[in-house]
């Protein structure tokens, strides 16, 4: 359901006792029932104009100009669990729709990368997140059929440069919608875009994918192709921060190419000279509570973290964390959060 999902019973009882009120004790400048009719009519009006779905406004990020240059930034990544029909209940959009609302809410981030979202599902968060731009198409016919794996960003702080943003596809073919050749029967993307933060004037790079689920030559050839666009980005002066929902665990090795190791891809020997940093795994390198894929359990337990946030050596991790929100859930993945801060330009350079 779109727009204004409901009328809500405690909207409809307040009209009623409105009218009960207006009939019983009018107002004092006038006792007339033509006198209470005008004034319940607006107090209905204002009272309807309130029901459809909140906007959730960002906290104002009015940062003062660093001279420093330091980027700080509160960055996430989440699966919100696609709409689909056999999710019933708690678990069907129109029940999450406000818990995933309040999650990014309260980790209030600067910018983040969603995954599993449709186009419908899209347009109520962009109804929502007032205070956020959007960039990102569906992976199906690169419009608005299938999952987009798209990027919110802070309008007050950042400032888009839609020259240099897209969506390629995970295959090898990266620029025909909906190609896959690697093995995955569904097409997989990624999407980029380059951001300007007011405070500093210094630009930067997003980065957010969604890997196969299962089909681990597919996971290799996308881990390749992301770091190709990554070393061919047009500012290579500019930090990059990579999120996602990756469906591979830290030490699978497509996830273990990103991160400078040596792995054997698609048969082949290979190691990124340009290597990134794990987010949470660097500040908590021995956690055995880092589930993020709880298939609706609700619990952490475990070593199931197959959503990452992915920065440059040198960048600042001030804190990490796996948000496990109580009832009702918002997804069947917990989202990832992460604050940082950029280095300086020149230590960003590759």
């Amino acid at each position: 359901m779109r727009g204004p999902l409901i009328l809500t019973f405690s909207i409809v009882t307040a009209i009623n006792s409105l009218f009960s009120t207006a009939l019983t004790s009018p107002p004092p400048w006038g006792k007339s029932l033509s006198m209470r009719a005008c004034w319940v009519f607006p107090m209905i009006v204002l009272l309807a104009s309130g029901c459809g779905r909140k906007q959730v406004r960002a906290t104002p990020k009015a940062v003062a100009l660093r001279e420093d240059g330091v980027i700080a930034l509160q960055v996430a990544t989440f699966n919100l669990r696609y709409e689909n029909d056999g999710d019933k209940g708690r678990r069907a959009w129109r029940e999450r729709i406000r818990p995933v609302i309040g999650t990014i809410s309260r980790m209030s981030p600067d910018v983040f990368g969603i995954q599993e979202g449709l186009h419908g599902m899209m347009a109520d968060l962009r109804a929502s997140l007032t205070d956020y731009g959007f960039h990102g198409i569906g992976r199906d016919d690169g419009k608005r059929e299938g999952e987009y794996s798209g990027i919110f960003y802070r309008n007050d702080r950042f400032e888009p440069d839609l020259t240099d943003a897209g969506t390629f596809w995970l295959s090898d073919t990266p620029e025909t919608p909906g190609s896959k050749t690697w093995g995955n029967t569904i097409p997989r993307i990624a999407a980029w875009i380059r951001l300007t933060d007011r405070a500093t004037g210094r630009g930067f790079y997003v980065f957010n994918t969604h890997w196969d689920h299962q089909n681990q030559p597919s996971r290799e050839g996308a881990a390749k192709l992301i770091t190709a666009r990554i070393d061919g980005r047009r500012h290579r002066d500019e930090p990059v921060v990579l999120v996602g929902d990756f469906n591979a665990i830290e030490d699978n090795p497509a996830v273990g190419y990103l991160r400078g190791k040596p792995a054997t891809l698609m048969g082949q020997p290979s190691k990124w000279e340009h290597a990134l940093v794990d987010s949470y795994n660097a500040l908590h390198p021995n956690d055995q509570n880092r589930t993020t894929l709880h298939f609706w359990q609700g619990s952490r337990a475990g070593t199931r973290c197959v959503d990452h946030i992915l920065v440059q050596p040198g960048t600042r991790i001030l804190m990490a964390d796996i948000v496990a929100d109580p009832e009702p859930l918002p997804s069947d993945h917990f989202p990832v959060y992460a604050r940082i801060e950029f280095p300086l330009a020149s230590s960003a350079a590759r």
